[in-house]
This record gives structure tokens, C-alpha cells and sequence, in this order.
């Protein structure tokens, strides 16, 4: 769609990027001149619905969200061709930065700080009663100020939901989305647990999901290959951090830590790593603060 020409009501800035049945465009709306981010689906063949669904799915549960972390939900306007939905624009708050999967954070103090921010977005979903269920780098957007923000509700869910498919995405997904079990604040968990491990070591952790010549491949939980914690691959993470990782993804859910004790952690772990910086800034005498 060129710059200057108009969609769903909205005039059309620029192009942001494409997905597999999408597109996302910076969109102004000509009454208010108040700038917004314009998803655009299209379905072209039958196999296209789910992109659909996802999408009806990211407005129905972004819709009862706000929250400082999680990008904003505004409307979705449907067309149909022959009583059929045929492409749907979802109107999103414009969130100005990097995913991390193009930006990892550069300090384990900056990591520290994003995911602390992450991890309270997520609570807060699930005191609304959703999981997020496809956290990854790429779902965390990066402002210039180092505001995180949780984007792409597409496969969010209900609290204890059983899926009919495999959802995820293969090097975050956690044993349960695997086994098709219910779908719980703990999956964002490992979810989000995978995230950082990648995050401060450049590596997959193993998951329950291995491809094999280009098919995917289900481990039970006791199959799953240990992850090699990061401080071992990362001698100056601290201890705390490393090992808050590694039990975030524990593939039984019941033995992981709950996402306030997640965000709890990760502010301990941020708190101590500042106080650090400070100290080697000389911003702090020795034994103060």
C-alpha cells in the first residue's frame, strides 16, 4: 500500500513490515491526525482462516487490557465478501522501537530491567484471567527509553485451556503446549524463561519440541535435555539470575516459579546489579547503599 493512499478509513504513512497473511502499516486517521499502528489480513485461501481467528482473538482479549507493558488494542473493523469475512484491520497502539530478537539487550542490567517489565505485563494478564501463551523476542518491542512492550495477542487464552493444536514457537514453547495439557500463567513462565535464556546466551534452550527433518517432533517431559545453566556459559551472570532462568524452565509447571515471583526476582536481580554499576562508577562509596 503506497504512502498517501487510504485503508480501512486511515491514510497510510508508511509500510512497517508483512507477515504471513499480513500486513502493518503506520496509519494516521484523517479526523483526529492521532497516528496508529494498522494490522491488515487478508484471507486468500481457506488455510488463511487461522489468521483470521488469531486476529479476532488478539482484539477480543486485548480489548480488556491496560497496561503500561502490553501494547494497547484499539478496534477491529471487518470486511466481507459474500457474508464471509475476507480480511480484517486492527487498530493498534504505535509502539516506536526494536523487537528483541534484532536488539537483545547489550547488559545483563538492561535484560534485567526489560524483563522485570515484561514479567509485570504478564501478571497482570493473568489476573485478567489470559495467558499469553507465545512469548518470545521477537513479541517484546524496545523503546529508545527502554520501555518494553508485549505485543501479539494472536494465541492468548483463557486460564486452563486445552488447545486442539500444537500452539507456540518451536524454541520457546513449553512441554504442555507440546502435549496439548492446559495452557497456564506457569506456560508464560517457560515462555518467558526461554526468552531471557536466549536473551544472555545467544542459544535455544532444548524444549519438548525438536525438528527433524522439517518435521516437528514431540519429547515427553523426561526426555527433554537439560539446558546448560548460563552462567556457565556466561561467567559473569550473576548467580541469582542464572538460576532464576533455569527454573523458569523446568518442564514440570508445577515445580516453576509463579510470575510474581518471576517479577519479584527479577527486581532483586536488577536492584543488585545497579547498586554494582554504581559502585564501579564510584557513584556509591564502598559499603553504602
Amino acid at each position: 500500500m503506497a504512502p498517501g493512499s487510504e485503508i480501512a478509513g486511515f491514510r497510510v504513512l508508511k509500510e512497517l513490515g508483512t507477515g504471513a497473511a499480513s500486513f502493518l502499516y503506520l496509519v494516521q486517521d484523517p479526523r483526529s491526525k492521532q497516528i496508529w499502528a494498522l494490522k491488515h489480513v487478508r484471507k486468500e485461501t481457506e488455510k488463511d482462516q487461522r489468521f483470521l481467528d488469531q486476529t479476532e482473538v488478539e482484539y477480543s482479549v486485548g480489548i480488556q487490557l491496560q497496561h503500561e507493558s502490553i501494547r494497547r488494542v484499539e478496534r477491529l473493523i471487518k470486511n466481507r465478501r459474500v457474508l464471509r469475512v475476507s480480511e480484517m484491520f486492527l487498530l493498534l497502539e504505535l509502539v516506536d522501537g526494536i523487537p528483541l530478537d534484532k536488539h537483545p539487550p547489550e547488559t545483563f542490567l538492561e535484560a534485567a530491567d526489560i524483563f522485570t517489565q515484561v514479567a509485570d505485563g504478564l501478571l497482570y494478564m493473568h489476573s485478567r484471567g489470559f495467558v499469553h501463551a507465545d512469548m518470545k523476542p521477537n513479541n517484546v518491542i524496545v523503546t529508545d527509553r527502554g520501555k518494553a512492550k508485549i505485543i501479539d495477542l494472536g494465541q492468548s487464552c483463557g486460564i486452563g485451556t486445552i488447545k486442539e493444536r500444537i500452539q507456540g514457537t518451536m524454541d520457546y514453547i513449553a512441554p504442555e503446549q507440546v502435549h496439548r495439557r492446559a495452557i497456564t500463567p506457569s506456560t508464560d513462565v517457560y515462555n518467558l524463561g526461554a526468552t531471557m535464556y536466549w536473551c544472555v546466551t545467544g542459544r535455544h534452550i532444548p524444549t519438548a519440541m525438536t525438528e527433524r527433518k522439517g518435521l516437528g517432533v514431540a519429547k515427553d517431559d523426561h526426555m527433554i535435555d537439560k539446558p546448560i545453566p548460563p552462567i556457565e556459559m556466561k561467567p559473569n551472570i550473576s548467580q541469582e539470575f542464572s538460576d532464576l532462568i533455569i527454573d523458569c524452565v523446568h518442564p514440570d509447571p508445577e515445580r516453576r516459579p509463579t510470575m510474581e515471583q518471576v517479577r519479584n526476582r527479577l527486581q532483586v536481580v536488577h536492584l543488585r546489579l545497579e547498586s554494582a554499576e554504581r559502585r564501579a562508577n564510584g557513584l556509591v562509596p564502598p559499603g553504602t547503599g
